[in-house]
């Protein structure tokens, strides 16, 4: 267990070294993610001992022609339409763990199973994605349609965090009166990687716990652990 009120680099250490080995024995990327993300909802605590994170996630950028049927029909019935282009990137849930039944399953989602990112003005009206991709430090342009050698520097690169001290009145976080208000969504952090193929991956927490700015900063390093775990499944993504 990792006490979010009094988090420290040992924590932070113990985390990395578990993270990394998440991929030991899945058949997918799927199935490292739901590892994951139900390693941080179970072991991030308080100082009460209760479970910080409301709700956790694993989303991963993917090409809409490599997605499966029932999600493709997902972001055609977001679009009104066929996506312009079958390599549009989509931004796809892969797993969820969360204090309600209806989060702890991907299919359950009602709005994000995969969203489409078919233009830069689109994607960049969707307040926490055009956050997350800022804070991280990517430019928009080269997420969603990246050349090879863009792809092959992004996975190089060490991304900062996306942070949010304050949920509440937060812009870069929706929902705030079905989501945020009544679950007590104090604070937000996530961190993530670019994968060779040039997919973005993140973890977002969502706290019920308020995350300081140093504790913050130093999910950052668990970006290089969960890319080992999920890196050897980039051609075997869904279970």
């Amino acid at each position: 267990m990792h006490d979010l009120t009094a988090f420290t680099l040992r924590d932070i250490t113990e985390a990395s070294a578990t993270v990394r080995k998440m991929g030991s024995g899945a058949g997918s990327l799927e199935e490292v993610a739901n590892r994951i993300v139900s390693y941080f909802h179970k072991n991030l605590i308080n100082s009460s001992g209760d479970r910080s994170c409301a709700l956790v996630r694993f989303f991963k950028t993917h090409p809409y022609a490599g997605l499966p049927l029932e999600l493709q029909h997902f972001v055609r019935r977001l679009l009104s339409g066929e996506p312009r282009f079958e390599q549009m990137r989509c931004l796809t849930l892969m797993a969820t763990a969360g204090a309600q039944p209806d989060w702890n399953f991907r299919r359950k989602s009602a709005e994000h199973q995969a969203i489409p990112l078919p233009s830069y003005e689109i994607s960049a009206t969707a307040p926490m994605i055009s956050g997350l991709i800022h804070q991280f430090g990517i430019e928009l342009e080269m997420l969603l349609e990246p050349s090879q050698d863009q792809a092959t520097s992004l996975a190089r690169k060490v991304f900062k965090v996306f942070y949010v001290p304050e949920a509440h009145g937060s812009s870069c976080v929706p929902a705030q009166d079905t989501f945020v208000i009544p679950f007590g969504i104090r604070s937000v952090v996530g961190f993530g990687a670019m994968l060779p193929t040039g997919n973005l991956f993140a973890v977002i927490l969502f706290s019920r716990t308020p995350i300081s700015r140093d504790t913050a900063e130093m999910f950052g390093s668990l970006a290089l652990s969960a890319k080992v775990a999920v890196l050897p499944f980039e051609q075997s993504v869904f279970a």
